[in-house]
């Protein structure tokens, strides 16, 4: 029996500056700082957007557990809890709700889901040969207690914390300080971001069947098909002279009350796929081997972020790009204007047949763009990504866009070289 999972929680990144990340969050894409946990040992900063929360932890020197080192966990752990309240705070932890591992890089290296409970789930997940970088440990503070546990995931240094938050009554997590309401900015409305869309992972070639057998065995996580026609065993392919990938995409199961679902059929819940990448066999470098290369191990690429208006999304951070005409007619936006927001624009793989029609309103569109990478390495950006009735992928936005991100590599290493002056803009970025 697989640990199910609630929902999604939060997001951590693990970085060397958190000052320019957290910058780049409040200030390109309108993220606001809610909540700190600041100690002598310790720097973590929350950011929300909708129902986005990213946790940016400072890295620090020597400290943590590495990469492939795991705790020696006995049957039994300390049940005793974590004050963090403002009268008993804790400071020991270095890293709350994570694991603090020795990493080279900056990264994005933790999904946390909430899990109705972290002990039976942390029995499961061990006799199921999951590896826990911590076991199950409780945090309270004056409004309740959280308990959570971090399991280390298959690929790479991803690792997943589980949390329980039900008996706490507080507006985030013990130890953090949240910032009050009336503190707070007001919401920047011209960049209406609700949530995490999608994350993608980035794997070695043939590795793709091994991640998805272990989320199946171990979260439950179910195959969604990115094309409606898709090979079981090759996934999404796309092969073209620039560019040589296999996407395979999954979702989780959500346990609750009611019972067991997919997000995807309970749209009260903000809806998160996961989806695998993987460069095909015999294709020369590209952004995938770029990603293993720098990162120096499987990881999280990029994460997309749900938005209900892309063009008022985008201009509020860069422009550039080219647009699809007449499906951009369709959808009800000038070319013009996607285009010089640098958007693409797409039809959903995977939607129903609809009977023939010239009625623009029956067909589901994708509106799609990538930034540029947010760490000094190419290993993570974000993307933005609004659905009009389409709950898949679009063919020609999903070759577009990997074409643009792997354009942008190759005009950053022709900058490196000194045999480029300026960097070029590239269609789907910015």
């Amino acid at each position: 029996m697989a640990a199910l999972l609630n929902r999604l929680h939060h997001i951590s990144l693990h970085v060397s500056n958190a000052e320019k990340v957290a910058g780049d969050l409040v200030s390109k894409f309108k993220f606001s700082l809610f909540a700190t946990r600041l100690t002598d040992t310790s720097r973590q900063l929350a950011f929300r957007k909708g129902a986005a929360v990213f946790i940016v932890n400072e890295r620090q020197n020597q400290c943590g557990v590495s990469l492939n080192e795991e705790l020696r966990l006995t049957d039994a752990f300390d049940p005793h809890p974590v004050n963090v309240g403002k009268n008993d705070r804790d400071n020991s932890i270095k890293c709350l709700y994570d694991a603090s591992p020795h990493y080279p890089v900056d990264s994005v290296s933790n999904v946390c889901f909430e899990v109705e409970d972290v002990e039976r789930s942390f029995s499961t997940l061990r006799n199921l040969g999951c590896n826990f970088m911590v076991p199950p440990t409780t945090v309270q503070d004056e409004r309740g207690a959280v308990t959570y546990s971090v399991v280390k995931s298959i690929v790479g240094n991803v690792c997943h914390t589980l949390i329980d938050r039900t008996k706490y009554k507080g507006s985030f997590l013990p130890g953090f300080d949240v910032i009050e309401k009336d503190c707070l900015p007001e919401e920047d409305l011209s960049c209406p971001i609700t949530h995490f869309d999608h994350i993608t992972y980035v794997c070695p070639k043939k590795s793709t069947h091994q991640v998805m057998s272990w989320y199946e065995k171990l979260f439950g996580f179910q195959r969604f098909f990115i094309k409606s026609d898709e090979d079981v065993d090759e996934g999404f392919v796309v092969n073209h002279k620039d560019v040589g990938l296999r996407l395979t995409a999954m979702e989780y199961w959500k346990c609750s009350e009611a019972g067991i679902t997919l997000p995807s059929v309970d749209k009260k819940e903000p809806d998160c796929k996961f989806v695998i990448a993987e460069s095909l066999p015999g294709q020369g470098k590209n952004q995938v081997d770029t990603f293993l290369e720098q990162h120096g191990a499987p990881g999280i690429q990029h994460i997309g972020l749900y938005t209900k208006d892309i063009v008022s999304s985008a201009q509020a951070m860069a422009h550039a790009g080219v647009g699809k005409q007449q499906e951009i007619e369709e959808a009800g936006h000038s070319p013009q204007l996607l285009a010089q927001n640098g958007i693409l624009l797409d039809t959903d793989l995977c939607q129903d047949p609809l009977p023939q029609t010239t009625s623009s309103e029956k067909k589901r569109h994708l509106l799609q763009l990538f930034t540029k990478p947010l760490f000094a390495e190419d290993t993570f950006f974000l993307e933005l990504i609004e659905r009009r009735g389409a709950t898949g992928f679009g063919e020609g936005n999903i070759r577009a866009l990997w074409r643009s991100v792997q354009a942008h590599m190759e005009n950053q290493t022709v900058d490196s070289q000194g045999e480029g002056s300026k960097k070029t803009m590239q269609s789907g970025q910015y």
